[in-house]
């Protein structure tokens, strides 16, 4: 499949940051700053990943406003019900009609010690109830150096493709070692591991399928480093973090073709 086929996604993770009413208004914000710039939705789609108390606010918003950015949600539970306290479901989510949520986060793997076991559990209760789970995979500077590129991202994915039926996904590249440091991965090295995730996905659901699966870079992305990114044949979007709050400038990363003349 021609990359051009797959529609970028530039993709926002609040993190826990935004109560509902600062969400609702940066969800304006962001709505209004691509309308008036003429951005086309169709050519790159924009979603945001809200807090869990801000998702109810957000799609009453967005519904009711008829806003063609798309949210989701930062985690979900593996169980669909249940005596699971603090967990939320996928069914919840598909109940708001939530499009994505993110798994398997390297802030989850870290601080809250998910497995790639748990990350592969919580994509297939995202695909059963109809939410494109936003799959993470990446390596720290540790990790990198001892096994080298495009090894551990491979390996992490791979548990949850022999875990879950072929459907659609988004895969999210996350270089651990660059997250949160200023300092980004280069053009190259994000290319090189979206292609191993790729070729990683042909492998196990076939080439249709891995052609089809839209693979992002996160780290360190802004407005001035997201054109190199995207100009990488695997490189479909981005997971943007802390730009995704300043609405201004995750706007220009979602209008990365022309602010750059891509």
């Amino acid at each position: 499949m021609d990359p051009m086929t797959r529609t970028p996604l530039i993709a926002g993770n609040w993190k826990m940051n935004l109560d509902h009413l600062q969400a609702i208004a940066t969800v304006q914000k962001l709505a209004w700053t691509l309308k008036d710039a003429r951005h086309d939705f169709d050519d790159v789609e924009v979603a945001v990943f809200p807090p869990f108390t801000d998702l109810r606010s957000v799609q009453t918003l967005i519904s009711a406003d008829k806003l063609p950015i798309r949210f989701g949600a930062q985690d979900l539970s593996q169980h669909d019900s249940g005596a699971y306290t603090g967990d939320v479901s996928g069914a919840f989510l598909a109940a708001l009609d939530a499009a994505y949520v993110i798994v398997g986060h390297s802030e989850r793997r870290t601080m809250h010690g998910e497995t790639d076991q748990v990350v592969a559990a919580k994509t297939a209760a995202a695909v059963k109830h109809g939410v494109v789970p936003v799959v993470c995979v990446g390596e720290t500077g540790e990790q990198r150096e001892e096994r080298g590129a495009g090894v551990v991202a491979v390996e992490q994915l791979q548990v949850v493709l022999d875990a879950v039926q072929p459907s659609e996904i988004v895969v999210a590249y996350e270089p651990v070692w660059a997250i949160g440091s200023g300092q980004a991965a280069s053009a190259d090295q994000a290319q090189d591991e979206c292609a191993a995730i790729r070729r990683g996905i042909a492998a196990a659901w076939g080439e249709d399928l891995a052609a089809a699966t839209r693979v992002l870079y996160g780290g360190s992305v802004k407005s001035g480093n997201i054109a190199g990114f995207l100009r990488e044949p695997d490189v479909d979007g981005a997971l943007v973090g802390g730009a995704s709050l300043d609405v201004q400038e995750f706007a220009a990363i979602a209008r990365f073709r022309h602010h750059v003349g891509l």
